[in-house]
């Protein structure tokens, strides 16, 4: 197990630098950490050592002089293979784009430096972000800091997993289908996936483009809100940006929203295969939010059988037109051995893809071809619609839904074979990027084999405080979750 007791924290960070603390001294501590911990973890693709001391040398300059940029000014944050960030590698852990190198920072990557944070490696992921337990990577398989026979969750498994072993405090993800949420109930941190919209996604390397979303991964519900508080916010530079989306959250999770009414979805219990020490963990926390104070309703989201369906149309047809621009031509991986540009193209995807990302494409592409695009894709597009007004109408009447976030905890590597399996798996997860709201997944207990599980708690569009607010009360009432052998 390579799980710390006592994990760091943006706040406990925060303190140790306020402090007197140097931020290389800090840096150095995890980068000591992370040299002793990720070889049997695998949580980074590549960790810049030079280039982070260099930054905190700068941050130690700073409130040298007493300019810091805000009070995480030198605190480290590990970065997902799929965000740019200029001069580092951002190769999606895809062989195709192994040589390419980030020409620019993502909007989320400039925010985080103007308060001074650091960058801390590129964390390993699904390639393109296509998978449910960073088993596929081109840079090998990422495992669980509870158990490292098993997978951590994906495709933000890396992230995960470097921030539930104690080599960062807080990571940056993305969620597609369920890429934070997932991966966070899997090891033991908290998820957040943003309202769509309230995050640019301007450097973030696309998957769906009407489904990603850029959300944080740390180890409390406060450490969450502070680093979406950095992000979040309007931006030019991505047409589905909301306007009006940044709000101060971290300062005000402490309070339960006054007559706060939790919803539980009848449908999400009836789905075959739901593990039964998952469903005890919803049913202790279906407790505990009483306990706080809220009260907890029944609902129905009639559509929850298509959801999977629907995603696996849709993401898999955005999918195929994202991933035209990698050919071989402009950046990465060029099969030189190629007798016409046509062979090119064909050489330089087959070497390139990988299984899961070519099945995906295949998929997508089929959908959208001459025939079968009314049939499959505008199809899918109505049933989301559809599924969107199911969580509408139900969250017109409560502040939250309540739900699991994975049927099972972390299974061992190797043991989804079964593309489809692995798919319908994602049933908790994917209809809240389907509607375009806001989701987190927050630690509520482990099961007999030690693997922690995550209660997901599902809000509105653009009501992340409230909650964050029902969130925080969840955290406070598993305080000892991690149990005796953490």
């Amino acid at each position: 197990m390579s799980v710390p007791t006592q994990p760091p924290t943006l706040a406990s960070a925060a303190s140790a630098l306020a402090g007197g603390q140097s931020a290389v001294a800090y840096v150095t501590e995890l980068l000591d950490r992370s040299a002793a911990t990720d070889s049997a973890i695998n949580g980074f693709v590549s960790l810049d050592r030079e280039a982070v001391l260099s930054a905190a040398e700068s941050a130690d300059a700073r409130r040298g002089k007493n300019e810091q940029l805000s009070a995480f000014d030198g605190v480290p944050i590990g970065i997902k293979d799929n965000i740019s960030v200029a001069g580092e590698p951002c190769r999606c852990a895809s062989k195709l784009l192994a040589p390419y190198n980030a020409t620019y920072d993502a909007t989320v990557v400039e925010r985080l430096k103007a308060q001074g944070f650091i960058p801390f490696g590129r964390a390993n992921m699904d390639e393109y972000a296509m998978g449910s337990s960073t088993e596929n990577s081109a840079f090998g398989v990422t495992s669980n800091p509870w158990d490292t026979n098993h997978v951590p969750g994906g495709s933000s498994g890396g992230s995960a997993a470097i921030v539930a072993s104690g080599q960062v405090p807080a990571a940056l993800g993305s969620d597609t289908g369920g890429s934070i949420r997932q991966p966070a109930s899997f090891c033991g941190v908290v998820g957040l996936k943003p309202t769509y919209g309230r995050v640019s996604r301007f450097g973030l390397v696309a998957f769906a483009s009407s489904l990603d979303q850029i959300g944080p991964l740390g180890h409390s519900v406060a450490d969450c809100a502070t680093l979406l508080d950095a992000i979040a916010g309007h931006d030019v530079r991505d047409c589905t940006s909301l306007e009006g989306s940044q709000s101060a959250l971290s300062g005000s999770i402490d309070e339960l929203p006054a007559g706060a009414r939790v919803g539980v979805p009848t449908e999400f219990f009836e789905v075959e295969g739901l593990q039964d020490e998952v469903r005890a963990a919803i049913e202790q926390t279906k407790a505990a939010l009483a306990d706080a104070g809220c009260e907890l309703v029944d609902i129905s989201l009639p559509r929850t059988r298509y959801a999977v369906a629907a995603y696996y149309i849709i993401a898999t047809a955005e999918a195929s037109s994202n991933l035209a621009r990698f050919d071989g031509i402009r950046y990465g991986a060029r099969d030189h051995d190629a007798d016409s540009l046509i062979d090119t193209y064909f050489q330089t995807r087959e070497q390139g893809f990988g299984d899961e990302v070519k099945r995906r494409i295949m998929l997508g592409t089929y959908v959208l071809s001459s025939g079968y695009y009314d049939a499959y894709y505008l199809r899918a597009q109505k049933v989301r619609t559809l599924i969107r007004q199911d969580y509408l109408n139900a969250l017109s009447t409560c502040d939250a839904i309540l739900a699991p976030v994975s049927p099972t905890t972390a299974f061992a590597k190797g043991q989804m074979t079964d593309p489809l399996q692995v798919y319908l798996s994602d049933i908790y997860t994917i209809p809240v990027n389907l509607a375009g709201i806001c989701g987190l997944s927050v630690p509520v207990g482990r099961d007999r084999a030690g693997l922690p599980i995550g209660a997901q708690l599902i809000g509105g569009p653009l009501q992340e405080q409230k909650l964050l607010q029902i969130a925080s009360a969840v955290e406070r009432a598993f305080p000892s979750w991690r149990g005796e052998n953490a």
